[in-house]
């Protein structure tokens, strides 16, 4: 079989492997379609993610969708199209029983954080625990289907902030994950929903998916305290700064995008006037259940996926795919 293996910086490649057997507990994947996630841009181009270097050669991915090859148990027949939770989790911990998504010990498909590394999804064949495999509902293309785990992302983010029915709601960062922040704001009930970026074509995006303002970085002002619950979607320092700052009196800001893992600048000092909740997003536990079955109940959500790319040309899939003014979200085809 192919699969795609990234050795370095700007070092991927299209190589031969064997074909893995399934064990006891196992399925074996023919995958079908991987979207190219942040994570794995900073493992292409700049050869880590935050602290987790690549070390060995790394498969990418953990956003996909496939159809079952081999399952030794019977229960799921050749060619059932299926999605996966990449999340294998740590030893239980109290206090953590509806978050194990934050227990220590887990591992995550197409992470570089272990050592050896958590190989993903970027291959033609990919070994799974049967329990982690997500059957799909008849009629979702594989295509969409590999939103799944993004969509779950956003819709963990969007639950955090607790009931955001009838509020104003504003989206910083308008990529791939703001992007579908935005349509799960839009499914909780928001009553508007914003979205601000740095560049026009990510606006244009979000307001497909149902954004009622935008806001172009640098050309349109955002009125302080004239949001009730802001997501921060870019990772980008000032953005929290500015997340701070449109924030009511009272009201919350939830950190999805992932900050950088150094000392960066944020003014917080409104915080304390405005008696702000500030929240950490990460990951998500069982919202993949409920991505997919908001994925099945419409196809709104393809305005997300811009480029469907051969993973034989997987360089240009990750050059476009850093290029927000050119894609949102890029899937590479297996």
């Amino acid at each position: 079989m192919k699969a795609l293996a990234i050795h370095g910086a700007e070092d991927i490649r299209w190589e031969d492997r064997e074909i893995p057997e399934p064990g006891d507990g196992e399925v074996r994947l023919r995958v079908g379609f991987v979207g190219i996630c942040g994570s794995d841009l900073h493992y292409y181009f700049h050869g880590a993610n935050g602290e987790y270097t690549i070390r060995e050669p790394l498969t990418p991915g953990h956003e996909l969708s496939a159809v079952i090859d081999i399952d030794p148990s019977g229960r799921l027949a050749p060619g059932t199209p299926v999605t996966v939770h990449p999340a294998r989790y740590g030893p239980d911990v109290d206090g953590l029983e509806d978050r194990p998504h934050l227990r220590q010990g887990g591992d995550y498909l197409g992470s570089a954080a272990g050592d050896p590394h958590r190989q993903g999804g970027a291959s033609e064949f990919l070994i799974v625990e049967e329990r982690m495999i997500r059957v799909l509902p008849e009629g979702l293309p594989l295509e969409r289907a590999a939103l799944a785990e993004p969509l779950a992302v956003a819709i963990h983010a969007v639950r955090l902030a607790g009931d955001i029915g009838g509020r104003r709601v504003l989206v910083i960062g308008a990529g791939p994950i703001g992007l579908l922040v935005v349509a799960a704001a839009i499914r909780a009930g928001a009553a508007v929903v914003g979205a601000s970026d740095v560049r026009s074509e990510p606006l244009e995006r979000a307001r497909l998916l149902g954004a009622s303002r935008v806001a172009l970085v640098g050309r349109d002002q955002i009125d302080p305290e004239s949001y009730d619950v802001v997501f921060e979607c870019s990772g980008v320092g000032a953005a929290l700064t500015q997340a701070v700052r449109t924030a009511r009196r009272a009201g919350t800001v939830v950190q999805v995008g992932m900050l950088a893992n150094a000392e960066i600048g944020v003014n917080l000092a409104p915080m304390l006037a405005k008696e702000l909740t500030i929240k950490g997003a990460f990951r998500f536990s069982t919202e993949i259940d409920d991505a997919i079955e908001l994925l099945a109940s419409t196809d709104a959500l393809d305005a997300v996926i811009s480029h469907v790319i051969p993973a034989s040309d997987a360089v240009r899939a990750f050059d476009i795919a850093r290029d927000s003014s050119a894609s949102a979200k890029v899937l590479i085809s297996l």
